[in-house]
């Protein structure tokens, strides 16, 4: 049986890690097994070992190290590796990854010791190109919109206000903040959602400087402002900076605007939206948060552009408009008042089912079982236990 060493060393959650477990998943499907080499903090792997998986949590390169073969092995990273593991990797085993972000105005130089390197769109792969990674592997290995359960528990009494920062516990003021910040809380009745009567525009995503959220909305929230009935909700939580700036940039909704921190009953999220917002796009590989979004009937307002014309279908999984930086925002505010007017609201589940296949689980099975044949006849024999 294929064997495939996988590494996510990421001591967070994002669209990586949620990317990472379905694609482990799809390999076992697809035939081989895996070993998931994964941070021993991040607590969102537990409940994933099953038949053909089995995960390592290593806290130190010396671990992996001891785990792998001698030589020979096949290894995908999911999250950037440390400049002597890769030296390591790269000398002794089949060394491939995937590359999560765009290479839009970023150094390629970590994958040009790979073998092969996989993304997640076509629009990265075109950006990879452009860097010069000639090894990338033509077909995008597109994630899938199913919600899975078991990171996302059904639960039944409501959605509850948590913090939205995310404290990096590595610079001095969040570690501060972090340990503060839980006992302000703790004083407090924690906030219930009710939802409010009006247009709920929502955010279900790590607020995270990817996203651009501030950028966005300091074009957006004055043209949202015009339209009373109109509210956002934001359930994802963001580092100190990103938080406050995008506060600022939503100041004239202010008052309409209600931050719902990190959530893990992401279902009841999307349920209590008209609409998911995204940030901007260019530095956005694929948005699972969009997939999920269509996949449980919540359509998506996105600016029209990579990577989200290859997700959204307009006028079916949602509504696309022009970039904001581009016309100030003019097109949505076209597009917020015609919804307000009672413009249809789409349900992607129906309307865009035919786009949304290419991201459903089988469709992810059938890729990597591609994938696996492909690299079977490009480099026979690298599956070492």
């Amino acid at each position: 049986m294929l064997h495939v060493h996988q590494l996510n060393l990421q001591d967070a959650v994002g669209g990586g890690e949620i990317y990472t477990r379905w694609f482990t998943r799809a390999l076992v499907e697809a035939g081989a097994s895996v070993t998931l080499y994964v941070h021993p903090g991040n607590q969102y792997w537990s409940g994933l070992a099953s038949k053909g998986i089995e995960i390592v949590r290593a806290g130190n390169l010396d671990e992996i190290a001891h785990r792998l073969p001698d030589r020979g092995a096949w290894l995908i990273t999911q999250s950037r590796l440390p400049d002597e593991l890769v030296e390591m990797a790269a000398r002794k085993h089949l060394l491939t990854g995937f590359s999560h972000m765009p290479m839009l105005n970023r150094s390629a130089a970590e994958f040009s010791r790979y073998s092969a390197v996989f993304t997640v769109s076509e629009y990265c792969i075109g950006l990879l190109r452009q860097a010069g990674i000639a090894q990338v592997y033509p077909v995008p290995l597109y994630g899938t919109s199913a919600v899975d359960p078991s990171a996302a528990p059904a639960f039944e009494d409501g959605i509850f206000a948590s913090s939205p920062y995310h404290w990096d516990r590595r610079k001095g003021r969040d570690r501060v903040m972090s340990l503060l910040e839980p006992g302000f809380r703790a004083f407090r009745t924690p906030l219930k959602f009710m939802r409010r009567p009006g247009l709920t525009l929502g955010i279900v995503s790590l607020l995270s400087p990817i996203k651009q959220f501030p950028a966005l909305f300091s074009l957006l929230s004055p043209w949202i402002s015009k339209f009373p009935g109109v509210n956002l909700e934001i359930f994802g939580n963001g580092g100190y900076a990103q938080v406050r700036d995008l506060r600022n940039a939503l100041t004239p909704i202010s008052n309409r605007t209600r931050f719902w921190g990190y959530q893990r009953n992401v279902r009841a999220a999307y349920s209590e939206l008209d609409y998911l917002m995204t940030g901007l796009p260019e530095k956005e590989a694929l948005g699972l948060n969009v997939l999920e979004a269509q996949a449980l009937g919540t359509p998506v307002l996105a600016p029209r552009a990579p990577p989200f014309i290859e997700t959204i279908a307009d006028g079916k999984g949602g509504y696309l408009y022009r970039d904001p930086r581009e016309d100030g925002g003019a097109e949505f505010n076209h597009l917020l008042g015609s919804l307000v007017a009672g413009r249809r609201r789409p349900d992607p589940r129906t309307d865009a089912a035919a786009d949304l296949a290419a991201f459903s689980f089988p469709a992810m099975v059938a890729r990597t079982r591609a994938l696996l044949a492909f690299m079977n006849q490009r480099f026979p024999g690298a599956y070492a236990k």
